[in-house]
């Protein structure tokens, strides 16, 4: 019986984009990654990784994984499926990430310096909209995808210290 759980969970995990056999760890097919501007101060940082992250999961059903519950039965939302990897780049790292991006028609999320003169959604979306594609002052980018094209997308940034 044991065996037939271990082949289930197997094949949940394969039809979900990830490769384990057995017991050994999950290795994901894919990657969510995250690419902030490395002049961000702390706060700006936090608040573009929230604010990108979350569109991944409204257009990307596949990224969210099941509901949580904790031991007493009370219900958690559910969360990604997979770790969120956070890079940082200078401008010009950002800048050729979202170029390479758009070329591979990755799923993707932008957050501009001008959001943070904002104060609800009507005008994010007014001030990006207000902007072409090759003068976004990008502040960062999230990315969803195979994991090759994500890397090659990322190459040039490092992971956020």
């Amino acid at each position: 019986m044991q065996g037939m759980y271990k082949t289930a969970k197997r094949d949940r995990r394969q039809s979900r984009g990830m490769t384990t056999t057995d017991d050994t760890p999950v290795r994901f097919d894919t990657k969510i990654a995250v690419l902030l501007r490395e002049d961000l101060e702390t706060w700006q940082r936090l608040n573009v990784t929230a604010f990108l992250v979350s569109g991944l999961g409204t257009e990307l059903p596949e990224v969210i994984g099941e509901p949580y519950a904790d031991a007493d039965g009370t219900p958690y939302l559910p969360m990604f499926r997979q770790p969120v990897l956070v890079f940082e780049g200078t401008k010009e790292t950002l800048t050729t990430a979202h170029g390479r991006a758009l070329s591979r028609a990755l799923p993707r999320a932008v957050f501009t310096t001008d959001l943070f003169a904002t104060g609800n959604d009507r005008d994010n979306r007014a001030a990006v909209r207000a902007v072409g594609t090759g003068q976004l002052d990008l502040a960062g980018l999230a990315v969803y995808g195979p994991r090759n094209a994500v890397d090659k997308v990322l190459k040039g940034a490092r992971m956020h210290p």
